[in-house]
This record gives structure tokens, C-alpha cells and sequence, in this order.
């Protein structure tokens, strides 16, 4: 038994819309592409800095109060968000694997540790 190949014509729509639109396409020779993004400069010409009051922060005044939220404490030993501090050594710390090698850090290696944090305790 051979198989038939049997002929049908098939009609595709012009534009298939899983398929990516070409820049060329969307966007005609002469045509704007869109947003466009400004420069510091520009937005600093733009928005004429020099009448607004000198204790203002803004983009040319970097000036700006302290923060209203309280500072993050990061682990000394991975960098990570620490939520507990170890009352022997004053090392953070941010889970139970890092505090079980804290504890068995030297002193000399947790003085380094909290002099890179400039806590400067001596540990007895």
C-alpha cells in the first residue's frame, strides 16, 4: 500500500502573533522610537535647580536628612540579614550553622572580626 499525497492549499495570516515584531515594522523609517531617556544634565537644565531653596535635597543637592528607619545589621561572617548577635563574643550572626562557627572561632579571629565592624571590644 502506498500512501497519497494529497495537495491543500493553506493560508497563514500575515502576522503570527507568537512571533517577534521587527523594529523595521513598528517603527518607520523617520518615526520616534518611543521613550526616550534623558541625561543628569538635561534633567538638571530642565528643571532650573537655582530657585529652589538650598536646604531642599535634589539632584544637585545630595545633602539629605538621616533616615527615619532604623540601620540593618548584617551576619559578620556570611553578609546576610543577621537578627541575633552572640552575647559572649557581640559577633551577628544569621542562622544556627554560622553561631556553632562563631563559637568555635579563636578570640584573636573574633577581635578581627569586630574590628572590621570598628567595635572595637576586648573580649576577656
Amino acid at each position: 500500500m502506498e500512501s497519497e499525497v494529497i495537495e491543500a492549499n493553506i493560508l497563514l495570516p500575515q502576522h503570527l502573533s507568537f512571533k517577534r515584531v521587527q523594529m523595521s515594522e513598528k517603527y518607520p523609517k523617520g518615526q520616534a522610537r518611543g521613550r526616550h531617556w534623558k541625561h543628569l544634565k538635561q534633567i538638571i537644565q530642565a528643571e532650573n535647580y537655582q530657585t529652589y531653596p538650598a536646604n531642599e535635597p535634589n539632584y544637585v543637592n545630595i545633602e539629605s536628612p538621616p533616615s527615619m528607619y532604623p540601620s540593618k545589621k548584617f551576619c559578620d561572617i556570611t553578609g546576610f540579614e543577621a537578627p541575633y548577635v552572640d552575647p559572649r563574643t557581640n559577633l551577628r550572626y544569621a542562622n544556627s550553622e554560622v553561631f556553632k562557627r562563631i563559637r568555635a572561632l579563636p578570640n584573636e579571629y573574633v577581635q578581627r572580626y569586630l574590628a572590621l565592624r570598628n567595635a572595637a571590644i576586648v573580649l576577656k
